[in-house]
Formats: structure tokens, C-alpha cells, sequence
């Protein structure tokens, strides 16, 4: 190969190896080459020859164009763990970015890990200082599995790259095989059986591996069926992907390990049925109408949804979103952040937010300007969705997603364009949860903030539920 054609591709061949789970002396016995020869590679002190480019495109199965990238991915990644505000005081250029990569991707790749478990330990900080409230500060409670799953998905802003290129390969599968019922006949001899509630005792999906058969409910809609049907490959097929994802998580917990491997398998199910690139490329040309994506990809509303909160894959990144779900009561079921939108983490929500109001006219958009104590707005979405019912008679739960941007994509989404009476200005002013928001005027509060004197109303009654001192 003439030096000018040189094929350096340290960054790229140790995501291959770290992916696969193998060492060093694992990859060379695979390639019949030395490890100190690998780790020169990885390195980038070696360029890779043809020959070792073919051998590794045929013993791990891959396209070469993945060995092409030159890093790009963990570039992209470097980058944008650069953008945190704890930096900001530092001039990073991105030719320094890209240097650090290229010529010192072990470093690089140490510095997201560090970076990574900061993250995660902020969130982990936040949520002990609340239960630290809330307990009155006795002895120490036990660890919050729920909590530990979130934590994990906020420190990595709900995006799993791995889980996505896996994800399109499937698809790519899928299509030629007349789709995921005939993939599943042809790749694992399942046959799809569609069968009563009474038949399926509480399920809405099960796998019978005795009869080679895959059961679901006949009274779950069409997107509900897809979805279980993309789950269940997921982990047929993507269980390897998912533990390496899951193997840097530290939980504290079982069960907050296996809410986590729920979370990370319906994102793969939802990867396979919106492709990240197809999917992130709609969205840009709709606009991000929720509702004409769900038709493109006959996905439901909220599974479309929580999918645009997906879109932050380094280098291709789309509008980041937060989303939410709660039910009428105000219990939050699902909640996912990639925009820094500073959700309540313990107690209710404002109940001055839309997605609390969403009930009173079902299965229509909603959409509000939001403004948090500090200045910083949000545009919101929201909108009921169903779960359940199928049958007359059949239990359903009526709840509410809300899905929100920062100000500065809002333009960005159709739900902004030509309605004169929406605008930044019109925000409605909420706070995080009452015992954090510090404004006093509010008529809707629940409980007076921390660190406030309440006074006395033996005098005098405010029109709020509580007067301040100023002290």
C-alpha cells in the first residue's frame, strides 16, 4: 500500500475489538498476528495492510467501511462531552479534539469513562440530597432501583450508538426477509401465533420455545404487536450488545439492573422498527410532527416519541428532547432526558405544565411555552395516549406524554410555525417542584420551597396558599 494510501485506524479497531468483548491476545489469535502487534495498531504506530483489513473484514463479519471512519464516532463523542459548562472556560479546539483521538485513543476513551461516571454521580448526588430531605436526614435508604436505572439513561443522554448499528443491520435483515414475521420463521423457526387474553394468562407476549412459537395478545393494536415482536429479537439476537452497555453501569441493585436491560432492550426494539438514519432524517423533513412519523413508520404516538429523545448518536445528531409520562393522579412512569430540561426528582411536578391539563381534551396536542425560575425556556408537547382496552369491558389506562426542547431548536418544529399566539414571551412560568420553585406568587403551589419562613395569617391572608418573610 504507497504511504500516501495509508490506512491508520487505531480509534476505529479497538471499538471493534471492546464491542466483541475480546483482549488483545484474543483479536490476534483470531488474526493469527501478535498482541504487541495489535496494540501498535490500536495504537496508531502501525497502518493496517490489505491483507489484515480482509482478514478482519471476514473473521468479525464487518464492513470495511466501519474501519474507515478513523474515529470519528469517538471524536463526535469527545466533542460533545467538551460542550459541558464545566469547561467552558477552556479554549478546546476541535483539531486538538480530533489529535487527542487519532493519536492517544486510550486516553480519549479513559476521559469519557471519567466523564461518564461524573455524570452519573452528579444525578446519584441530586437524588441522595433529596431522599436526605425527605428522611429528615435518618440513617441511610436503601438503594432506589428505579432511581439507578434513570440515573443511568440521563448520563448518557438516553443515546447508545452500539445498540443502534446494531439495530439498523437487523433491519436491513428484516426487509429482506418480508419483514420481522417472516425473519423470525427463516433466522429461528418461530411461527407468530396471535391468541385470546384468557389464552395468554396476564401476557401480552411469551415465548414458547417447546412449540417454537411466539404468543401475543389478539386484543394489542397493530404498533403494540410490532413492538413486542421487535422486542423479543432484541433479546433473541442483541443480548451481546446490550451487556457490553450494560457492563459499565456499577448498580447498586439487581432489580436496578434489570429495569436497565428492560429500558436498553425496548430501545433496541424501537431502533429496529425507526432506523436511526431513516428515522433521524424523517424527522428533520416533518418537521418532528410526531404523528406523521408514527404513520411513516406505523409506530404509535408515544412510541415515536420517546424515540426523538434517541437522536443524539455522535456526529448525527437531531433536536434534543426530554419526554415524560405520568397519569392523572401525577405519578411519573417514564421519564427521559437529552435537552437538561431539570426534572422534579422526588414529589409532584408544576401542575402549571400542560402534561397535567392533556386530560381535559384526550388525544389532542397540546403545546406551551415553559419558563423556569433562572430564565430558561422549553417548548412542550403533550398529548394522552391509551394503554390497555382492546375489548369492550377490558381494563385501559389513560395517561399523558409530554415531549419538550430547549428555546433554541423550538424553531426546528412544526408545532411552532403559524400560530401568532405561541411565542417565548407568552411562557408560562413553572418551577421544578414546589418545595425547590422560589416563586412566592403562585396560586397553584402545594407546599412552601425549602429554606423560606412562612408567616403567620392571623392578620393577614395572602391570595397565595403561603405568605414569606423576607428574611
Amino acid at each position: 500500500m504507497p504511504p500516501s494510501q495509508r490506512l491508520y485506524v487505531g480509534p476505529s479497531l479497538r471499538r471493534i475489538r471492546r464491542d466483541r468483548g475480546l483482549t488483545q491476545s484474543d483479536m490476534a489469535a483470531d488474526l493469527d498476528v501478535s498482541p504487541s502487534y495489535i496494540a501498535l495498531l490500536e495504537r496508531n504506530h502501525r497502518p493496517l495492510s490489505a491483507e489484515l483489513l480482509l482478514r478482519l473484514a471476514q473473521t468479525y463479519q464487518i464492513d470495511m467501511s466501519a474501519l474507515a471512519d478513523n474515529g470519528s464516532d469517538d471524536v463526535a463523542r469527545l466533542q460533545t462531552a467538551l460542550k459541558d459548562p464545566i469547561f467552558a472556560d477552556i479554549e478546546l479546539p476541535s483539531l486538538e479534539t480530533t489529535d487527542v483521538v487519532t493519536n492517544f485513543p486510550g486516553i480519549a476513551e479513559a476521559f469519557l469513562r471519567l466523564y461518564t461516571t461524573y455524570r452519573e454521580e452528579q444525578l446519584a448526588l441530586a437524588d441522595r440530597g433529596a431522599e436526605a430531605r425527605q428522611a429528615g436526614g435518618k440513617g441511610a435508604e436503601p438503594p432506589d432501583p428505579v432511581a439507578e436505572s434513570r440515573r443511568f439513561l440521563a448520563a448518557r443522554r438516553n443515546s447508545f450508538p452500539l445498540l443502534d448499528d446494531a439495530a439498523e443491520r437487523l433491519a436491513q435483515g428484516l426487509r429482506g426477509s418480508d419483514g420481522i414475521v417472516g425473519y423470525l420463521a427463516a433466522r429461528h423457526g418461530l411461527r407468530v401465533r396471535r391468541v385470546p387474553p384468557e389464552v395468554m394468562i396476564g401476557s401480552t407476549r411469551r415465548l414458547d420455545l417447546h412449540r417454537k412459537e411466539i404468543l401475543l395478545d389478539d386484543e394489542i393494536d397493530t404498533a403494540s404487536q410490532s413492538f413486542q415482536l421487535a422486542l423479543q429479537l432484541a433479546y433473541l439476537e442483541m443480548g451481546k450488545e446490550i451487556d457490553t452497555v450494560l457492563r459499565d453501569g456499577g448498580f447498586a441493585s439487581e432489580t436496578g439492573e434489570r429495569l436497565t436491560r428492560r429500558a436498553l432492550a425496548s430501545y433496541a426494539a424501537a431502533a429496529m422498527l425507526m432506523p436511526y438514519s431513516a428515522f433521524a432524517k424523517a424527522a428533520e423533513a416533518r418537521r418532528y410532527d410526531i404523528e406523521a412519523l408514527a404513520r411513516q413508520f406505523s409506530t404509535s404516538f408515544e412510541q415515536t416519541a420517546h424515540r426523538l429523545t434517541t437522536l443524539q448518536k455522535p456526529g448525527q445528531e437531531r433536536v434534543p428532547f426530554f419526554f415524560i409520562r405520568v397519569d392523572e393522579a401525577g405519578n411519573v412512569s417514564k421519564r427521559l432526558d437529552g435537552a437538561g430540561f431539570p426534572f422534579a426528582r422526588h414529589g409532584g411536578g408544576c401542575p402549571l405544565w400542560n402534561v397535567h391539563q392533556a386530560f381535559r381534551t384526550p388525544r389532542q396536542i397540546v403545546t406551551q411555552w415553559l419558563e423556569l425560575p433562572d430564565g430558561q425556556r422549553f417548548f412542550s408537547i403533550a398529548r394522552t395516549v391509551t394503554a390497555g382496552g382492546g375489548g369492550f369491558g377490558r381494563p385501559r389506562v389513560e395517561r399523558a406524554v409530554a415531549l419538550g426542547c430547549a428555546a433554541e431548536h423550538a424553531g426546528r418544529l412544526i408545532y411552532t410555525q403559524e400560530q401568532p399566539g405561541l411565542s417565548p414571551e407568552a411562557a408560562t412560568p413553572i418551577g421544578v417542584t414546589c418545595r425547590l420553585c422560589h416563586r412566592t406568587e403562585c396560586t397553584a403551589r402545594s407546599a412552601p420551597p425549602i429554606g423560606r419562613q412562612i408567616l403567620p395569617d392571623d392578620i393577614r391572608r395572602t391570595s397565595a396558599p403561603f405568605g414569606f418573610s423576607d428574611s
